[in-house]
């Protein structure tokens, strides 16, 4: 679902770069950091060691063996299913509710979360890059975001959803905890 919050330029910067990410490691095996720092450049991002540290962290992904050495894969791959950011970003939702505390609110056919200021629109574009889509869309302000919904049955279902990652990133679960547990 698209997020009616203008993004920001450094995270529509991070966008494009996590999407050359998943590219990168689905098209060549890539072993280290620095590998793929080099082939991040040549695609025009300026990026660091630390940069893209991070943004493996956000993406969920994880070194596996692949013939005589190890590379960067999607968590998805390791399970079988498809490729995809959908699993790293509802891990990275968890963590970017780990870091901020979240309260939620009902107002018709809309849920009001409320974080702490500045989080709002973080908070709303981690929620629409993650596996969750009952909602409409979302529409973040400073500390406030609406997550819309089209019935009352998916906004049930998707409460229910957030409330277990909510429930994880509270007691420090990592992503992988996240398998299986939606209802």
């Amino acid at each position: 679902m698209a997020s009616l919050a203008v993004p920001r330029p450094a995270e529509a910067v991070r966008s494009a770069r996590h999407r050359a990410i998943l590219a990168l490691v689905e098209q060549a095996p890539i072993g280290s950091q620095e590998e793929l720092a080099t082939r991040l450049r040549q695609r025009g991002f300026a990026v660091t060691q630390a940069t893209v540290s991070r943004d493996i962290a956000d993406l969920g992904l994880v070194k596996a063996p692949r013939g005589e050495r190890h590379v960067y894969v999607t968590p998805n791959v390791l399970t079988g299913g498809t490729a995809g950011p959908t699993h790293a970003g509802t891990a990275r939702l968890r963590r970017i509710l780990s870091d901020y505390p979240v309260r939620v609110a009902r107002s018709g056919l809309s849920l009001v979360l409320i974080s702490t200021s500045g989080t709002a629109s973080v908070i709303a574009q981690a929620i629409d890059e993650s596996d969750l889509d009952d909602q409409v869309g979302t529409l973040a302000g400073d500390n406030t975001l609406l997550v819309l919904f089209a019935d009352e049955p998916a906004l049930e279902r998707w409460r229910a959803r957030f409330g277990t990652i909510l429930q994880l990133a509270n007691a420090g679960l990592d992503g992988e905890d996240l398998a299986g547990t939606y209802p």
